[in-house]
């Protein structure tokens, strides 16, 4: 699986982007997906999971109640809706592709995005 994501730029505090990572390979639907972020200067944390089939998602309390994950599998596609941004949600975002049945934290990830900026401005 290779994973591309996209969607980052620059914002105001208090506005919105959504960030998309398009997944290659057959067997897209079979893997938990995710996003995880890094600030700079900080290590990366994780921010938000979705289990295979959409189902179930997972988010990390600093993005809960702003963020939205979602996947699309006819698309081969995770979104990353992400509302009301404060400028500590700056960073890297990070696609990730893990096998596991949970949208919770991996404990490894097979398969890395290459990283989108976001910044938000104060």
């Amino acid at each position: 699986v290779q994973l591309q994501a996209s969607g980052g730029g620059l914002v105001q505090a208090g506005g919105s982007l959504r960030l998309s990572c398009a997944a290659s390979g057959r067997t897209f639907s079979t893997y938990a997906m995710g996003w995880f972020r890094q600030a700079p200067g900080k290590e990366r944390e994780f921010a938000a999971g979705i289990s295979w089939s959409g189902l179930r998602t997972y988010d990390a309390g600093s993005v809960k109640g702003r963020f939205t994950i979602s996947r699309d599998n006819a698309k081969n596609t995770v979104y990353l809706q992400m509302n009301s941004l404060k400028p500590e949600d700056t960073g890297v975002y990070y696609c990730a592709a893990w096998y596991s049945s949970s949208p919770s934290k991996p404990v490894a990830v097979e398969y890395w995005g290459q990283g989108t900026l976001v910044t938000v401005s104060s």
